[in-house]
């Protein structure tokens, strides 16, 4: 059976490639999600985006009891969304957050994660290998279980 993951990204994360390229870079991420596909051809990989915080926790809440783990971006929502972090709290499956930008090294606002403490990891400012790096660690912990 393979190992379903759910990506979700927050904010703004839809215009990736047009968006600060100087510091987002310049793919799509509906192009990278296809080279992840490609990269992991045994795990059941889902993406998605919601630039509305409600649309987001509705998405934890669907896939947080029946998906084996999520790579989350929340993008700014990290930084203030309390509703995120309480539903991170209540779901069983682990959390990757990631940022592909150092966010402790940006702005002073930038660098507070109300989300981070509910997940297993923080992968920040490794670009969009990031992504890749959240999903091995979900699959490291998979089969530490198994």
């Amino acid at each position: 059976m393979n190992n379903k993951i759910q990506i979700i990204n927050g904010p703004n994360l839809n215009l990736l490639g047009k968006r600060e390229p100087k510091l987002y870079g310049n793919k799509n991420f509906n192009d990278f999600f296809e080279d992840l596909l490609k990269s992991y051809p045994n795990v059941d990989l889902h993406y998605f985006q919601s630039n509305h915080e409600g649309s987001i926790i509705d998405k934890l809440q669907d896939v947080g009891f029946r998906y084996d783990g999520i790579v989350l971006n929340a993008g700014a929502l990290t930084h203030y969304s309390y509703a995120i972090a309480d539903t991170l709290r209540a779901i069983d499956c682990p959390v990757v957050e990631v940022h592909i930008t150092d966010i402790f090294n940006r702005e002073d606002f930038r660098r507070i994660s109300v989300t981070k403490e509910h997940c297993i990891e923080i992968i920040s400012g490794q670009g969009l290998d990031g992504y890749r790096m959240g999903i091995d660690l979900l699959l490291e912990r998979i089969n530490d279980k198994q």
